[in-house]
């Protein structure tokens, strides 16, 4: 499936879940998008294995306070407990996240990053799914939680783990063809 027109934003932070972000960037790269790192953190991000081990780290293409919806497709949020959390507390993170739902391009979330959702206040009343750790918050936010490997509500396309990534992947490769 060719997307080789499309421009994928990845927002994430130090603590990424390297698998959840590498498995999804590649198979985009793969099919011919342009996929960009985009980060309130500057330089290089340290991603982990399973939250404890240090795995491989990626640059920074474009930091998030100069980061326009309006420049890509897409949006993809990797999970990884620690990276979520920072995002979700950081201003222009949340902005940009509600700034694509404002105007309804793709959002895939997996793991731990529907966290952010329920912060930037645009899970209330969508069907998703996420790490079973973030289900409470994500009910309390609003959101119609389902255990499912891949839910997709609109322009919104979430996943629970890292074994879902087939998944994952191919429904946001759908959602930009």
């Amino acid at each position: 499936m060719a997307i080789s027109d499309k421009k994928v934003a990845f927002l994430l932070t130090r603590g990424v879940e390297q698998v959840e972000l590498t498995s999804p960037r590649g198979a985009l790269d793969e099919a011919g998008a342009t996929t960009v790192i985009v980060s309130p953190s500057e330089g290089t991000l340290q991603a982990m294995n399973g939250d404890w081990d240090h795995a491989d780290e990626f640059t920074v293409d474009v930091p998030v306070s100069q980061a326009k919806v309006e420049d890509f497709d897409a949006l993809v949020l990797p999970g990884g407990t620690l990276n979520a959390d920072a995002l979700r507390l950081d201003e222009d993170a949340v902005a940009l996240v509600k700034a694509f739902f404002a105007a309804d391009k793709p959002v895939a979330a997996i793991c731990h990053a529907p966290w952010i959702l329920a912060e930037a206040d645009v899970a209330k009343g969508r069907k998703l799914t996420s790490f079973v750790a973030t289900k409470t918050d994500l009910i309390n936010a609003g959101a119609k939680w389902e255990d499912s490997e891949v839910v997709i509500d609109g322009n919104l396309i979430t996943s629970r783990n890292p074994g879902d990534l087939d998944a994952f992947n191919s429904a946001i490769a759908n959602a930009l063809s």
